[in-house]
């Protein structure tokens, strides 16, 4: 039982400006902080806090999506690793983070939380860059929903 209600399910986050694309079970967003270009979430579109709250056929598809995002990021940043992340600490519905680590990375052998930096905003036209090539990969053999309205 929730003790709060969740900022996701009420739309307060992440903010729509970073919406990529709908899947099947989740909503993948470009991460406001790019001090990793291309960092991004893929978020449940059903309030739950565990893996195990999920049927056997949504976690199935998380995972599908988790890869499929994974591979447009690697795809749209010739990441030459992906790192992963389902914590839930902080928001408290699942998510995952999912980070492409480029060539240029300052500790390629480090988690993404552990390297020190300020957090870093993509302008205007990086924002439109960088969504329109990951939605680009990601639709490419897959069906998404890559416009709202």
């Amino acid at each position: 039982m929730m003790s709060s209600p969740c900022n996701t399910c009420h739309a307060q986050w992440p903010d729509d400006e970073y919406w990529i694309a709908d899947l099947e079970t989740t909503v993948a967003y470009l991460n406001d902080d790019q001090f990793f270009p291309g960092a991004s979430l893929l978020v449940l579109k059903r309030h739950a806090t565990e893996l195990f709250q999920l049927t056997r056929r949504e976690r199935t598809m998380l995972i599908e999506e988790v890869a499929a995002v994974a591979r447009a990021l690697m795809e749209s940043f010739a990441a030459v690793k992906i790192n992963y992340a389902l914590l839930g600490n902080r928001v408290p519905h699942v998510h995952w983070h999912i980070i492409p680590r480029l060539i240029e990375d300052p500790a390629p052998s480090e988690a993404p939380w552990a390297v020190s930096n300020e957090p870093r905003r993509a302008n205007p036209d990086e924002l439109s860059e960088r969504i329109t090539s990951i939605r680009t990969s990601l639709t490419r053999g897959r069906r998404a929903v890559t416009s709202r309205g």
